[in-house]
């Protein structure tokens, strides 16, 4: 899900890959690479550490050949070249050679800005691989994995995935690769729950849903089913923070279309849905406590106690309590 600018050509003789989200970084270098060995199959590729490229290095890769042979030419972490070395990238971007194909990595921060400001400066081709902090952002990853290949997935399916496999995109786009090799037809919240849970109410997401509704008893159920087949704890706080910070946004937001209220909270509408029905029975001060607790949780499995499944059963019973607030 990398951005690119208007100049789309992979074969364009610089690409500028600006981020730190690395499975973008190196798709970014496949596309080259598997362009370029299209045009030629003896494509010679060089994949260098700014270690590897001390100045005259440049040169030397780039000098014509008695065969005129394609190349293409990656330095990573460019932003971490010796001054010397970034002066003769910027004297090679002025006068790129025919048949190469150079391929710049870049953390885009401060460092090394000068670098990057002289490739955008030539028209250097530019795919953008930030770094996807965001549930939102690694949703929307994992949709348009799905459609590259050329598969649907329910808005539940794509945020359970989410839920169970966690931050790291590699093993999301893994998994996706593998839900769509495997099953057939629409991909729904099932079938993920069977292929990464070992049954669907195993999943950390369920032990947050149930939570929230007051479930204290089924809430602990998934936990337990959580735990047994493998779920990491510190994911299971990760969903329960969601789900009370879900039930918090929503009921200080202005009333409105679930479409409206999506855009302003950050969430997909069918999520909003789900949450206006899950927040029945809360108060603010439900809320407040139930942070609190999810926070304790969080500190407990991440070294801060002797039991995390003490910690997580302790947190469920306190959101689902906290969920009961306004009955009484």
């Amino acid at each position: 899900m990398a951005r690119k600018t208007a100049n789309d050509d992979p074969l364009a003789p610089v690409t500028l890959a600006v981020g730190q989200e690395d499975l973008l970084l190196d798709r970014a270098v496949q596309e080259v690479v598997a362009a370029a060995r299209a045009a030629d199959a003896d494509t010679d590729v060089r994949d260098l550490t700014p270690d590897q490229l001390q100045p005259g290095t440049l040169a030397e890769l780039t000098s014509p050949s008695l065969f005129s042979e394609r190349k293409v030419v990656v330095v990573r972490n460019a932003q971490d070249l010796s001054a010397d070395t970034i002066k003769d990238v910027k004297a090679y971007l002025e006068a790129p050679a025919e048949e190469i194909t150079l391929v710049l990595l870049h953390a885009g921060a401060a460092k090394g800005k000068g670098l990057l400001d002289a490739a955008r400066k030539v028209g250097a081709r530019e795919v953008a691989c930030p770094k996807m902090t965001k549930p939102a952002d690694r949703l929307a990853f994992v949709r348009s994995e799905f459609r590259a290949l050329g598969r649907s997935a329910t808005p539940e399916a794509c945020q359970a995935l989410v839920d169970s496999i966690g931050s790291d995109l590699r093993e999301l786009a893994s998994a996706v690769s593998q839900l769509t090799a495997d099953a057939e037809g629409t991909i729904d919240e099932a079938v993920v729950g069977r292929y990464y849970t070992g049954r669907a109410e195993a999943s950390s997401f369920t032990v947050a849903d149930r939570a929230v509704e007051g479930r204290a008893a089924e809430a602990l159920e998934a936990l337990r089913w959580s735990l047994a087949t493998g779920v990491a704890p510190v994911m299971i706080t990760s969903a329960l923070a969601q789900g009370v910070r879900a039930i918090g946004k929503l009921s200080s937001a202005r009333g409105g279309r679930p479409a409206d209220l999506a855009r302003e909270l950050g969430m997909p509408p069918w999520k909003i849905d789900r949450v206006r029905q899950q927040m029945r029975g809360w108060t603010p001060d439900g809320v407040a406590v139930a942070l609190r607790a999810v926070a304790e949780a969080d500190a407990g499995v991440k070294g801060g106690g002797d039991d995390p499944e003490y910690a997580l059963e302790k947190a469920v019973v306190a959101i689902a309590r906290a969920a009961r607030s306004r009955r009484g």
